[in-house]
């Protein structure tokens, strides 16, 4: 791994502040993980937007990490003004580029509950943050997705773009028979125990880094949830489309070529609008979607979902 400097967030209160949301313990429950390189322009203004959303709306204890890789300009010196000055947030700095890269390092170290991630533009509207960690907490999925290309997702991008997604997903489905509909969405969660699994298996540490992830995580059986989100696309996005997408038809073939013979078990895949059974707790069933855990014993799952309800209930219920 690479060398790794390490700012602390300044004091004061991780969990939600804002008047009655019920804060779900005084530990860490999501990390939010905020991957750059060279942001100087965005990074301050929207980590305060991001750090903001998290003390007003959302129910949980969490942390903002800002994963800084290699930057050379600003950046890391306004990623540790930040984690100086705004509580629940801290600085991360690695030596080598990569999106992946960046995710392995916090990830693997992190000590929530869930691990999340997005872009530092903040494509995806806010809103979208709960209805992502929710089926984790509550123990309904294992990996949560943001999509642009599902039923219900609002998409504001040039054509050159949604043309380029659209055929990599297709590709993803041709070639790697893969369920989900959007693998380079910049906005995913996995419950942290997963994450860690997952993270020994993957080789990438670029873009394709999510790919892979994605396609591991399907081929092991883990239930993947999307969530459709409301979607701008950034302008000024440092992502070399060329350059990316010869990477990621290489990381297809490798795939490709270490698929397992046996088929996946896709009746753990969690679609929007996939069909429910009323075993999701605390009032979530309507909104999220339950579809029980197939394979797993009945009263295990129940002892599972009773321990996740004592340490969540209190921020899960109403919602």
């Amino acid at each position: 791994m690479s060398n790794q400097t390490i700012t602390e967030p300044a004091k004061g209160d991780l969990s939600g502040r804002a008047s009655g949301i019920a804060a779900a313990k005084s530990s860490v429950t999501v990390e939010v993980v905020v991957p750059v390189y060279d942001e100087e322009r965005d990074l301050g203004p929207n980590v305060r937007r991001l750090r903001h959303y998290l003390d007003h709306e959302f129910p949980f204890s969490s942390i903002v990490t800002i994963a800084d890789n290699a930057s050379t300009d600003g950046t890391w010196v306004i990623a540790c003004q930040l984690a100086a000055e705004v509580p629940g947030v801290r600085a991360v700095h690695l030596e080598a580029k990569g999106r992946g890269r960046a995710l392995r390092a916090v990830w693997s170290a992190s000590e929530a509950d869930v691990v999340a991630y997005m872009d530092v533009d903040l494509s995806t509207d806010l809103g979208a943050l709960l209805p992502l960690v929710a089926p984790l907490l509550s123990g309904h999925s294992d990996v949560a997705i943001g999509t642009r290309l599902a039923p219900g997702s609002r998409v504001v991008r040039g054509p050159k773009r949604e043309i380029i997604s659209r055929a990599y997903n297709t590709i993803l489905k041709v070639a790697l028979r893969s369920r989900f509909s959007d693998a380079q969405c910049g906005f995913k969660a996995l419950r942290t125990a997963d994450a860690r699994a997952l993270l020994a298996a993957v080789a990438d540490n670029e873009w394709f880094f999510d790919t892979e992830l994605l396609v591991l995580a399907e081929r092991r059986g883990l239930r993947i949830h999307e969530v459709p989100v409301d979607w701008t696309d950034d302008p000024d996005s440092r992502v070399a489309i060329v350059r990316t997408a010869l990477a990621d038809l290489k990381g297809v073939w490798r795939l490709m070529l270490a698929r397992p013979r046996s088929q996946p078990d896709h009746s753990r895949y969690s679609a929007p609008g996939a069909a429910r059974s009323p075993a999701l707790p605390c009032g979530l069933e309507d909104a999220y979607g339950s579809t029980g855990r197939d394979g797993q014993d009945p009263g295990r799952r129940r002892r599972t979902v009773d321990t996740r309800r004592r340490r969540h209930g209190p921020a899960l219920r109403g919602l």
